[in-house]
């Protein structure tokens, strides 16, 4: 096999190989095999039909090209490594030349990774929110806790946010009422927004005994659909937080005073904030280079990822919701560009350990058992993919450690002290 690579952009090239005749040899025998099991001639077992009686049946020609079928992904993929050519996307090919018993020619365009020339990490400086914790803050985290010792008293008054109300439901479409549609003494928090669209705005204002009717959108209606929906409210209730005191600290905490509650909050917010610093640092340092490096994006890998996309979606028409989802594309390539070139030039390696780490939390974030999580990747061919994912993660944060980071007031923000320490391993025994 002859192959030779033009370079038609930073992303984009064309391969060009010559396959000889006898090289195509073994796709062919494979080729009457995969034939001969499909076709069915008296006298012969099946699969065991002769190569000529197959000619006759199918062509030489359809044997040809199910041999070339089979071939071509294996040239491809060959002269791809020759070259050394990290190839993405769908590959065009278009065969040039083949004759019985003589030579195929066909070329490849395809999309490939560009160069990305790394930073000077040591000269990036990137800079993040102060660590500070408000008042507001301590204020919310103590207002959350006395929220769970608060206790609920009937009100005879029109209902506000933050309000919690009992109604009942009814769903109607057409006038028909929805199967599954009625539910009765539903306990809910005004404003939460946690329920039907609609419903914290047409509660608002109601009271005890009222009824009401709003339209809003009912799982399995058109977008373009509206359904009715009843409330009925039965009661309005008050919640009754409180008071922040001693008393208070010693029901709600394990402190005597609300002091120590308050200073405990405080401590807490720190690390929090100090740990929102490195994840800040994190997302703009990776934004600064993407936006900093000139990273080239094949065009039509972009254009098929946004296509399919679109089609997923059933907004193929939407020019606007395009636009979005292309810039949307395009940065998501390059952040893999520049985190994989990364990875590679700092020779990071996954362990086992890391790989279950990550695979825990977002099997975590998606609610499934681990277990029942991996065989799913596995099953789907995409354990690959979670290995990248870890080593690019793994990447960015290693070089995180070079960068200059710094909070709004100009402190410099030591990003090494919020990594989990390891604690020094225990002194062996020594034989006796």
């Amino acid at each position: 096999m002859k192959s030779n690579v033009e370079t038609l952009s930073p992303t984009r090239v064309k391969i060009s190989v010559e396959v000889a005749f006898e090289e195509l040899s073994p796709y062919i025998a494979t080729a009457y095999k995969a034939l001969a099991s499909q076709i069915n001639v008296p006298g012969f077992r099946k699969g065991k039909v002769p190569a000529a009686m197959i000619e006759q049946r199918v062509g030489r020609a359809a044997v040809l090209d199910e041999a070339i079928n089979s071939a071509l992904p294996e040239f491809y993929g060959q002269a791809a490594r020759e070259h050394s050519l990290l190839v993405i996307g769908r590959p065009v090919v278009d065969i040039k030349e083949f004759k019985d018993n003589e030579k195929l020619e066909f070329t490849v365009e395809v999309s490939v990774r560009p160069e990305v020339t790394l930073p000077d990490f040591s000269k990036i400086t990137v800079t993040v929110d102060n660590a500070e914790v408000k008042d507001e803050d301590l204020t919310e985290q103590i207002d959350e806790l006395r929220a769970r010792f608060g206790t609920l008293h009937t009100v005879e008054r029109a209902t506000k946010t933050g309000d919690f109300v009992t109604v009942d439901l009814t769903a109607r479409i057409d006038g028909a009422e929805v199967d599954g549609g009625k539910a009765n003494d539903i306990s809910y928090e005004v404003g939460s927004n946690r329920m039907i669209d609609g419903l914290d705005a047409a509660l608002i204002g109601m009271k005890a005994g009222d009824i009401k009717n709003f339209e809003t959108q009912l799982v399995g209606q058109k977008d373009d659909e509206k359904g009715d929906v009843e409330i009925k409210l039965k009661a309005v209730k008050e919640r009754e937080l409180p008071p922040v005191d001693d008393a208070f600290a010693k029901l709600a905490s394990e402190f005597d005073t609300i002091a120590e509650l308050k200073a405990d909050f405080t401590e807490r917010l720190k690390r929090v904030k100090s740990l929102e610093q490195g994840a800040q640092a994190r997302d703009l340092l990776l934004k600064k280079m993407i936006d900093d490096l000139d990273i080239p994006v094949p065009d039509k890998l972009v254009a098929d990822e946004v296509h399919d996309h679109l089609e997923g979606e059933g907004r193929l028409e939407d020019a606007e919701h395009r636009a979005e989802v292309d810039g949307q594309v395009r940065t998501s390539i390059k952040s893999d560009f520049l985190l994989d070139a990364i990875v590679k030039a700092e020779e990071v390696q996954v362990n086992e350990i890391e790989l279950t780490e990550y695979l825990i939390r977002t099997s975590q974030r998606y609610g499934m058992p681990p277990e029942q999580f991996a065989q799913q990747l596995q099953d789907a061919g995409q354990i690959s993919q979670l290995v990248a994912e870890v080593s690019r993660t793994k990447a960015l944060a290693g070089v995180l450690g070079r960068v200059n980071v710094v909070d709004k007031s100009g402190k410099k923000v030591d990003l090494e002290a919020l990594r989990p320490q390891t604690p020094p391993a225990a002194p062996a025994e020594s034989a006796e």
